[in-house]
This record gives structure tokens, sequence and C-alpha cells, in this order.
């Protein structure tokens, strides 16, 4: 598969992107194949995926945020317990 690389986009289509990116649970990546198929009138069929995907769903800020004070001890070094 070709890869393409879009250079100088204005501030108005990266927040567009950002944002249907965010609220679709999609890479911004996907949203911009997505929008161009669309544009280019070319069948939006989805391939099946061979990953684990469809078992997980997408976290609202609010379970993220949570779930990161819940482990942010992970991320803490007892010093002490290395020498």
């Amino acid at each position: 598969m070709k890869s393409l690389t879009i250079h100088n986009m204005d501030a108005e289509l990266v927040k567009a992107i950002e944002e249907i990116a965010a609220a679709t649970g999609l890479s911004q990546n996907k949203v911009v194949k997505k929008l161009l198929r669309q544009a280019l009138n070319l069948s939006d069929e989805d391939k099946p995926k061979r990953d684990v995907s469809a078992f997980f769903g997408v976290w609202e800020q609010k379970e993220f945020d949570a779930f990161n004070e819940a482990v942010k001890d992970f991320d803490r070094i007892d010093e002490e317990m290395w020498k």
C-alpha cells in the first residue's frame, strides 16, 4: 500500500479532522481515508479486521482520567529499592 503526505494543511482543516477522529474514535489517518473515499465516490466497505478491536470499546475522557489516576503509582520509581 502506498503512503501519502499532505503538506501545509490549514488549521481549520486540521481541527475538523481532529474533531471527527475524537468523535468517532478513529485515528486521523482513518478519518482522512474515509473522507477521501467519500469524496471520490468509492466504496466505503470496511475490510475485515484481523485484530481484537471488536472486543473493546472506546473510553470517554472521564474513564481515561480515572484509569490514569488508579495506575499513577506504577510510574513511580522507589530509588531506595534499586540501590
